[in-house]
């Protein structure tokens, strides 16, 4: 299946409602509105395609570029590969549900995100945390420094709330998760939590909306004890 088909594919997936929520949600034209589920037939035809995957994200369709990285092949991606289709990531549903994850299943994983999370750009640092909590989610717990991940701590502690906005999303996100995720660090990650408290995001369009990390800990022990992981990060 060529480029053209795909995007065939996905347009006839299209859905108005989906397209309104995504466009709420930051994305722009193009895009159809695929809801991500619906793609799961269509990935399991195609499976892996890098170069397919690469004409997909290139297209700056939304939903093309969400697709693009579930039938990519992570670990055949350079660094540079990768800060190439963050360059592309023009809101955090890309940056932190495209680009993290597809790097999340890579060996250079720690590396380029330990990268972004320095570079002071928002999305760039967005997306390293958020690579942070697919690696800590679903790999073993030996593959981490404790040393390193508490440092990582420390800084989201002192640093979340003059963040920028998504970065301060994510970092709470990563608290969250290595409360939940990671054992060597699960009492740690929720004395940080409580020294964070409440986290208000101040943006326009998010007006009003607040960060519990406490409370988001308290909810994800409630599903499931310490020391969950997924099989799986990417559909």
């Amino acid at each position: 299946m060529d480029k053209s088909q795909v995007m065939q594919e996905l347009e006839a997936l299209g859905k108005e409602r989906t397209k309104k929520i995504y466009l709420s949600n930051g994305a722009r034209e193009p895009l159809f509105g695929v809801a991500t589920g619906a793609m799961k037939p269509l990935a399991k035809q195609i499976k892996i395609d890098q170069p397919l995957a690469e004409e997909l994200y290139a297209t700056g369709n939304y939903d093309a570029m969400y697709f693009a990285g579930i039938i990519a092949d992570p670990k055949g991606m350079s660094a540079a590969d990768y800060d190439r289709w963050m360059d592309g990531a023009y809101f955090y549903m890309l940056s932190d549900y495209v680009v993290a994850v597809t790097l999340a299943e890579a060996d250079i994983a720690q590396e380029v995100a330990d990268r972004w999370i320095a570079s002071g750009d928002e999305l760039r640092a967005s997306g390293g945390w958020s690579c942070y909590c697919w690696l800590l989610g679903s790999r073993p717990d030996r593959e981490f420094s404790m040393d390193k991940l508490s440092r990582m701590l420390d800084t989201a502690r002192d640093e979340i709330h003059g963040a920028p906005l998504r970065a301060q999303a994510s970092m709470s996100n990563f608290v969250t998760v290595v409360a939940h995720s990671y054992l060597p660090l699960h009492e740690r990650a929720i004395e940080i939590a409580e020294a964070i408290g409440t986290v208000q995001l101040q943006d326009a369009k998010q007006a009003g909306r607040v960060l519990q990390p406490v409370e988001a800990i308290r909810k994800t022990l409630s599903r499931s004890k310490p020391g969950f992981k997924r099989k799986y990060v990417r559909c």
